[in-house]
């Protein structure tokens, strides 16, 4: 299914607020085509495109508000969605945090969408999944992946005049290769826009390097350790941390914004003074929507600086209600870092744990943003700054507050989940247990 352009789009939600009899309506399009190819066993299992396309309708009258979805576009399909929604909307109760709409907003022009993901086929799937199934297979390795590409549109509008679109392509790889004998394991991923940075071929070297290195892995004692976080793993509690900069959760004593007694951390210094966290829709690697799920702009934002937490999340009723400035939430976060490889940091380490990933995290205290989990494919012991053997996984107990004020060094920055997040070395990690699992 084709794009709907600016205009297509315009036109239809123009027609969906014709039929309007609602106080206030919202209108919203989205659609596009998602491709993915999926292998195990060194051999691809699936591949497949689907096309969607559909229309949200949001009816208000007074604060009661209803909504209806359709995936058809013809004239009677848009007056039945509308006519639903309202019908809705008239049986639903107040909602006492209803904010009115937004009229219109100026939205900066993100360069979310890339032709040469959107171009991509069947052939170019395969040849991808290819490039990383054949060395595994010469490597006497089994490897298990999957790629998802995705080229769509969102469009909205409502009945005060507001009006947004924008275009955007993703590409999603990650790959798991393991060794004959099962005791080693490798894994890697990557994130981008634009397919033309995706090179599967190197992608699953790093794994195939992970999975021949970690064979045989050593059982050594729990305890706090100097550790290595190369920016998945890194990414991992990153994104539990900055999606807590929430100012509502903050003034209602349920975050680790909150002060004892009444009030928030904001204007504290909460963390080492090289941590610096930004959000930026126009930044090149990690390009962004340029509205929020409220329709609010987004803008670049200081959210911490030099340490000291500078801003928090604030939506429109919370914003309203604390007598300040909505900040909308940020689609990507920006962990600033360093100029160090993780070879660099391996060099200048006594003694410690190189870690690659973390897995089924879960939280024990959210107030502290205390978590546990596992390490995963790949954790390597270090000394003398030359990685000596392959561990045995862990359990640890961590938070990434703590983590921010036991900072090493800040490496070279990866895009990891669509936000930029640096290697890291921390002292004093604690694992708590290990972890027969490979």
């Amino acid at each position: 299914m084709a794009i709907l352009t600016k205009e297509q789009a315009k036109q239809i939600i123009d027609k969906v607020l014709s039929y309007a009899k609602a106080d206030e309506t919202e209108v919203s399009i989205f659609g596009g085509r998602t491709g993915n190819i999926r292998y195990a066993r060194n051999s691809v299992s699936t591949s497949g495109e689907t096309n969607e396309i559909g229309l949200n309708v949001t009816s208000v009258f007074g604060k009661k508000s209803g909504s209806s979805s359709i995936n058809e576009l013809d004239d009677e399909s848009l007056q039945k969605a509308v006519a639903r929604a309202e019908e809705i909307a008239q049986l639903a109760p107040e909602n006492p945090e209803y904010m009115p709409m937004l009229g219109p907003q100026e939205y900066l022009e993100s360069k979310t969408f890339v032709s040469a993901t959107d171009q991509i086929d069947p052939e170019q799937r395969a040849q991808i999944a290819a490039d990383s199934i054949g060395p595994s297979s010469e490597a006497n390795l089994t490897a298990a992946g999957y790629l998802e590409d995705f080229s769509g549109f969102v469009a909205q509008g409502n009945s005060k005049g507001l009006f947004g679109y924008n275009k955007r392509t993703s590409v999603d790889f990650s790959i798991t290769v393991r060794t004959a004998d099962g005791t080693g394991s490798g894994y890697a991923i990557r994130d981008y826009n634009d397919i033309n940075l995706l090179n599967s071929k190197d992608v699953t070297n790093i794994a195939m390097q992970k999975a021949q290195a970690s064979q045989n892995a050593q059982a050594i004692e729990p305890g706090k350790y100097t550790v290595i976080l190369e920016p998945t793993a890194a990414g991992n509690l990153m994104g539990l941390l900055t999606g807590s900069l929430d100012a509502r959760g903050a003034d209602e004593g349920r975050s680790f914004l909150s002060k004892k007694g009444g009030g928030t951390r904001l204007g504290e210094k909460l963390f080492d003074e090289r941590v610096n966290i930004y959000s930026d829709p126009l930044n090149p690697q990690i390009p962004a929507s340029p509205w929020d799920n409220e329709g609010f702009p987004q803008k670049p934002m200081t959210w911490v600086e030099n340490g000291v937490v500078k801003n928090m999340f604030y939506s429109r009723y919370w914003a309203e209600k604390q007598g300040v400035q909505p900040t909308g939430r940020p689609s990507g976060m920006i962990i600033a870092g360093g100029d160090q490889s993780i070879a660099d940091m391996v060099k200048s380490t006594e003694r410690g744990i190189l870690v690659t990933r973390f897995w089924y995290i879960r939280a024990v205290d959210p107030q502290t943003l205390l978590y546990t989990g596992l390490t995963r494919d790949g954790t390597f012991y270090i000394e003398n700054g030359q990685i000596k053997f392959p561990v045995k996984n862990f359990r640890f107990n961590e938070s990434p507050i703590i983590m921010l004020n036991n900072i090493e060094a800040l490496g070279q920055q990866q895009r990891v989940g669509g936000d930029l997040i640096p290697a890291m070395k921390i002292r004093d990690f604690t694992f708590t247990s290990l972890s027969d699992a490979v």
